[in-house]
């Protein structure tokens, strides 16, 4: 899976700045945009390579059935949530924001996991590339 580097940053930092506007129009907290947005990164462009070591470089290396598939797709979704929630976490402390507590680490592995599985499901329905059309 490849896509031009220009094309891979647009789209997450489009994302990363949706987030921080909802964000801060829920908290009506607009000097907080830069610093969320910043923190929303880790997990759009984050995952965004999360998923790449999977394609790429970890997909074509285990047994191609789909049950060994998907739990490793999945095992490696969550420790990448796991390592871009501390990377977050870390980013915090040096943002002039609340920062992220550090011992809710496993919850950014599970966030992360849903937040792939619903990012999926959402490119199958629409027929783009996905990890459950098995195309992806």
């Amino acid at each position: 899976m490849e896509e031009p580097l220009h094309r891979t940053l647009a789209r997450n930092v489009t994302i990363a700045a949706s987030v921080a506007a909802v964000f801060t129009l829920v908290r009506h907290d607009f000097k907080s945009f830069l610093p969320v947005a910043a923190l929303a990164l880790w997990p759009s462009l984050g995952g965004h390579f999360v998923e790449l070591l999977f394609v790429n470089g970890i997909r074509d290396r285990i047994p191609q059935g789909h049950l060994v598939q998907a739990v490793v797709r999945l095992l490696v979704w969550y420790v990448g949530g796991i390592l871009l929630y501390v990377c977050m976490a870390a980013t915090s402390r040096a943002l002039p924001i609340r920062p992220l507590p550090t011992g809710l680490w496993y919850y950014g592995g599970l966030l992360f996991v849903g937040l792939q599985l619903i990012v999926h499901v959402i490119l199958a329905i629409r027929g783009l590339r996905s990890s459950h059309n098995g195309r992806g």
